[in-house]
């Protein structure tokens, strides 16, 4: 077969050819251009994460010729090489496609202007604007004259200001000014003029107010060039075992903004006497990771660009469907003693889950509530149920992962709230995060206690759950709701390490249940009987998983795979993964739910998960797959599964190449979107009967 590298794809090449997928939907003319802008601070998103930790380790073990680094794909250095490459490559076509949606939102009458652009009446607009709502939130450093540099925010970016006198050219001054997030956007609307909308980015804002900001320097030519900041995201937590895990996570993330900049990124047009200045000032080297760029840096935050009334600029909003089963007004415990229920999410509403905590929160027969969260909302009813059922006198015990990188101060806040008002906190599990979602409450009556349970694919997350396809379990029966049960005991007490007969629970058992089922699925093909496998995650990097599912296909069995991020696994070679097909889509809603089908020889196996096929999710955290036992749920997964491979609108194959070529039509086949055909497939399915 080869050596290993040639058996799969480097893992940060294809996380770069995923968000390369992202940018094509920024540069796809069928979709609606302020979703096409929302695409393009999608990508930048993602690039920004993306420097801040793959591309920050890979340096890590280049600097420190870490031998054996398990990258797979070619060696550190030439995989640094290559993400320089394509990252290039993006620059120029995020650019490209940049320039084409602000064409075509001009034939919109929708116009960019920038300070040198504006009318008379703008500017004054522009001056009102600066004076009452920027101009307070802005302090001006005078860098020429600092000694120490202060601690450079990468969520910000910040003007760097060139100031000249053109009787004494040569005694420059230098200043810069953090662009502020505490405004209530980037964007500044301008006023309507004949119909036409206009639209001034917050750092032109300012730019047009240089000599409002420095009049005290006299200075007849005023300049300011965007720069912007990625640094090593990595969390530095000290061993100190006599401060609080909570203290140490809060001291980590003060480190974090004095860590290494890994990336620097300058407005091209900045002269090189300004740039030498800065990169000498902040000690950075002369390579790669110094980027020239356009004028604008952080297009994350066009991800919140305004809608400006233009609805058939933006996508149609689907109106969540009410499940079937779980009807307003109804007691969800009663329901789902009855039978067990799925939500799919964003497509049916997630207010199910916050209704199933506040009836619990208020039922005087539920004595008990243990919940995982892993992302908790800025502002969310979740953590809030939850301490509507402390102040009822219930025993909440919450555990929280306070290592989700990115969200640990939201989860530090809630943490501490619901500390504060008396609920037992398991700060995880040490050495290994806790990723699982799950929620358990326990419910007294008559001197009987029963056990209900939701295990979902996706966080406890109002707003996430608007954007991520995700699944949401309800189930009263006593094989899961028992080892739930148990897991939160195993939270409680890490000594205690129980067996799951039902649930699939990393790190101890799911990546051998998993092989035991693929190997089954290898068993019936060589017997000549039907082998089946359907996954579907968001990403698949585990080499020995992958190994595994070639084994698989080289004996017959028929896997289909869904991939929305990241694949190693190259798929459709002779000899090696013949009989694997691999497809990614990338559409108006993120593709997170994780879901496991094994044919089982006619009696189809089904399970969703927290889990994606990478090692840290198999052996380093703990996730759950729960098995789906209704026939009725498996029929539904089984179809949602089916009508995701067959979209051919935007789902795109993985190959070797990286080509993202669309999913052919069919001869005679129509065209199909998945997530419009799913939304009406649950709209006839559970408004009907």
């Amino acid at each position: 077969m080869g050596k290993r590298e040639e058996q799969v794809i480097n893992r940060e090449i294809s996380w770069l050819a995923f968000n390369e997928r992202v940018l094509m939907e920024a540069a796809d003319s069928s979709v609606p251009l302020i979703e096409r802008l929302r695409f393009l601070g999608i990508f930048s998103n993602n690039q920004d994460e993306f420097f801040r930790v793959r591309f920050a380790t890979i340096k890590r073990i280049v600097h420190f010729d870490i031998k054996n680094s398990g990258i797979l794909g070619g060696t550190p250095v030439e995989i640094l090489q290559q993400i320089r490459d394509v990252t290039r490559k993006h620059r120029f076509l995020f650019e490209e496609t940049y320039a084409q949606i602000r064409n075509e939102l001009e034939k919109e009458n929708i116009y960019f202007v920038n300070e040198k652009e504006l009318t008379k009446d703008q500017g004054a607009a522009v001056k009102q604007y600066f004076d009452d709502k920027v101009r307070p939130v802005i302090t001006p450093l005078m860098i020429d004259q600092l000694h120490d540099w202060p601690v450079f925010n990468e969520r910000h970016i910040y003007l760097a200001v060139k100031m000249t006198n053109s009787d004494q050219p040569a005694k420059s001054k230098y200043a810069l000014i953090e662009v502020p997030t505490n405004v209530r956007s980037r964007f500044f609307v301008l006023p309507e003029v004949d119909g036409k909308k206009y639209i001034m980015l917050l750092d032109d804002v300012i730019r047009y107010n240089l000599r409002q900001i420095f009049y005290l320097f006299e200075m007849d030519d005023l300049n300011a060039y965007t720069i912007k900041f990625t640094k090593d995201a990595e969390l530095d937590i000290d061993n100190d075992v006599s401060s609080s895990f909570i203290d140490q996570l809060a001291k980590g993330l003060k480190k974090r903004q004095v860590a290494t900049t890994v990336r620097f990124i300058y407005d091209e047009e900045i002269p090189a006497d300004f740039l030498e200045f800065l990169r000498g000032k902040l000690n950075l080297s002369a390579d790669d990771s110094v980027v020239p760029g356009g004028r604008y840096h952080n297009f994350k935050d066009f991800i919140d660009f305004p809608d400006l009334g233009m609805k058939h600029l933006r996508y149609k909003r689907i109106q969540p469907l009410t499940h079937k089963y779980l009807k307003p007004y109804t007691s969800i415990i009663q329901t789902i003693a009855k039978k067990d229920t799925l939500l799919h999410l964003p497509y049916q509403s997630f207010h199910h889950v916050t209704d199933f905590l506040q009836e619990a929160a208020i039922d005087p027969k539920v004595t008990e509530i243990y919940i995982t969260l892993y992302r908790v909302a800025r502002s969310s009813a979740v953590a809030n149920a939850l301490i509507n059922a402390l102040r009822n006198g219930k025993k909440v015990t919450v555990v929280v992962e306070l290592q989700a990188r990115f969200d640990e101060e939201n989860n530090i806040y809630w943490a501490n709230m619901l500390q504060e008002e008396g609920a037992n906190l398991i700060a995880g599990v040490k050495t290994l995060k806790v990723h699982s979602k799950m929620l358990l409450v326990k419910r007294k009556d008559k001197g009987k206690e029963t056990l209900y349970a939701n295990i979902a694919t996706g966080n406890y997350n109002e707003n996430t759950a608007k954007l991520y396809t995700d699944k949401s379990f309800f189930t009263a029966d006593p094989q899961i709701t028992r080892e739930v049960a148990k897991l939160f005991e195993f939270f409680e007490n890490n000594l205690k390490i129980f067996r799951y007969k039902h649930l699939l629970v990393s790190p101890f058992f799911l990546r051998r249940r998993l092989y035991e089922m693929i190997n089954n699925e290898i068993k019936l093909a060589k017997r000549g009987k039907p082998g089946l496998i359907w996954i579907k995650v968001n990403g698949l990097i585990d080499f020995a998983m992958i190994q595994k599912l070639y084994e698989a296909s080289r004996a017959g069995v028929k896997i289909r795979l869904i991939v929305r991020g990241v694949c190693a696994l190259i798929p459709g070679v002779k000899g090696m993964s013949e009989n694997i097909e691999a497809i990614s889509v990338v559409d108006k809603f993120l593709e997170h739910s994780r879901i496991y089908i094994f044919g089982n020889d006619g009696a189809p196996k089904h399970y969703i998960s927290s889990a994606d096929l990478m090692t840290r999710n198999l052996d380093h955290r703990i996730e759950v797959a729960c098995p789906i036992y209704d026939i009725t749920l498996q029929k539904e997964l089984h179809d949602i599964f089916d009508l995701q491979w067959k979209d051919n609108t935007k789902a795109r194959l993985h190959n070797g190449a990286q080509s993202h070529q669309y999913k052919k039509k069919g001869r005679g086949q129509k065209s199909t979107r998945e997530q419009e055909d799913i939304y009406n497939y649950l709209k006839a399915r559970h408004t009907s009967g």
